[in-house]
């Protein structure tokens, strides 16, 4: 199983949902951009979010410098990204893979976040109640069944807002919502683990 988690914008809580899903899975996991904060990478996060000792960590295809959209810091980087270089790491093992920003994020002039995702891939889109997440969470779930993903699962973290979720799935109850997680006081390898085990019986 591989899998491709993915927000409705930033900081909506897709490394913890990552993290929940990799524990959950004893997957690999893979963060094929990185961009900015490459001492406390993603990456590094989720390594110290995880108690199972059966998960690898690929290294990113492109670590940039700067916390910016991924074709910005590319370019004060000196480099552009090219899709024919994020090549997905060869595993046996189930892989998580986690995106940067938002489906839209453009990785050059032409190819964003989402041309990384493949066909086949479980998406699994993390929704945050904000004011404008209803139609970020919609215009997300209408984009990725217009590109033709047919396997598609929502996870709601932070507050619970019953009028947000509640419209949402309203409208696409095609879309099974896999889990929620709470606004914890924190998270650590304690709690991954607790939401972990209760992931599990949904991904199997």
């Amino acid at each position: 199983m591989q899998l491709f988690v993915t927000g409705i914008g930033t900081d909506v809580g897709k490394t913890v949902v990552a993290a929940i899903l990799t524990e959950a899975l004893q997957a690999d996991y893979w963060k094929p951009v990185q961009a900015g904060d490459l001492e406390n990478s993603d990456t590094h996060k989720v390594r110290r979010l995880i108690s199972n000792d059966k998960t690898v960590f690929h290294p990113s295809a492109y670590a940039l410098q700067i916390p910016m959209s991924p074709h910005a810091a590319a370019a004060i980087d000196g480099v552009e990204i090219g899709l024919d270089k994020i090549k997905r790491p060869k595993t046996d093992n189930h892989l998580v893979i986690e995106g940067a920003g938002g489906l839209l994020v453009p990785l050059n002039n032409s190819d964003t976040v989402l041309d990384i995702a493949q066909p086949n891939d479980h998406i699994i889109l993390v929704s945050r109640h904000y004011l404008g997440s209803i139609n970020h969470s919609l215009l997300s779930i209408a984009l990725l069944k217009a590109r033709g993903f047919e396997n598609i699962s929502l996870v709601f973290s932070g507050d619970e807002h019953p009028t947000t979720e509640n419209i949402i799935t309203t409208m696409h109850p095609d879309v099974p919502v896999l889990g929620r997680i709470d606004q914890e006081p924190y998270f650590d390898k304690n709690v991954v683990k607790v939401y972990a085990d209760d992931f599990k019986s949904k991904l199997l």
